[in-house]
């Protein structure tokens, strides 16, 4: 992501109205903040949504700007909003699988799980083979522990993993999975492959960064936690 950040800056320097090269930039930052991968997640996003307000401002209708802008307000406490993102770049570009799966995710955030998978469903059906797809898996797992599913949600997860082995979260979160079933062994595994891609989790960076002051969601993080100790994660 840091060499594709710099390949979008010198475009911009070329062009600083290069519509794929603005979305493409808060693609990067947007990233950075909703995956933990840096401390300051809000500066990576509001640098994110600063780049999509002027690609909107340049060419209003391309259906990419509003699908990352959605995104950026799922993980900023604006889901409602997130979601009206998604469906207009989905009334612009019907095929746009990853607007589905964050209709999805912003519906868990809302307290919604019980709708989310439907959204996962249609994403895949759109896009099976979506480089992506490991991240929609992985919604649809958390919508399964926000409903007390844990079985489901260790299927869920196992896909994500079998999609993509190498993202750190969805192996501690099949560990959670696991622990909160009584699998202990088979959860502490898990949650130690997920520390072995990212040394530097914690059930405290975790806790951190919650995306909604939605109850149902927030009281669906507290089984999360809880999990997360049974598998072994670090407090912080």
């Amino acid at each position: 992501m840091t060499q594709a950040r710099v390949f979008f800056e010198r475009a911009l320097t070329l062009d600083p109205d290069n519509i794929e090269a603005l979305v493409g930039a808060a693609r990067v930052e947007s990233a950075l903040g909703s995956n933990l991968f840096s401390n300051d997640r809000i500066a990576h996003l509001a640098a994110a949504e600063t780049a999509l307000i002027k690609a909107q401002s340049i060419v209003p209708n391309y259906a990419p700007a509003h699908l990352v802008l959605g995104i950026v307000q799922i993980f900023t406490n604006r889901a409602t909003r997130g979601i009206a993102e998604c469906e207009r770049a989905l009334a612009l570009d019907r095929n746009l699988a990853t607007a589905h799966a964050f209709v999805g995710f912003a519906k868990y955030t809302l307290g919604r799980a019980d709708e989310t998978e439907a959204h996962i469903q249609e994403a895949l059906r759109i896009s099976p083979r979506d480089i992506f797809a490991y991240q929609w898996m992985m919604f649809a797992g958390f919508a399964k522990l926000l409903l007390h599913l844990d079985a489901d949600a260790v299927a869920w997860f196992r896909r994500g993993i079998e999609a993509n082995r190498n993202f750190p979260i969805a192996h501690v979160l099949l560990g959670v999975s696991l622990a909160l079933l009584g699998e202990l062994d088979e959860a502490r595994a898990a949650a130690q492959a997920g520390s072995e891609l990212n040394s530097g989790f914690n059930i405290q960076s975790w806790r951190s960064n919650p995306l909604s002051d939605n109850p149902i969601y927030l009281a669906g993080r507290e089984r999360i936690y809880e999990g997360m100790r049974l598998a072994g994660v670090p407090e912080g």
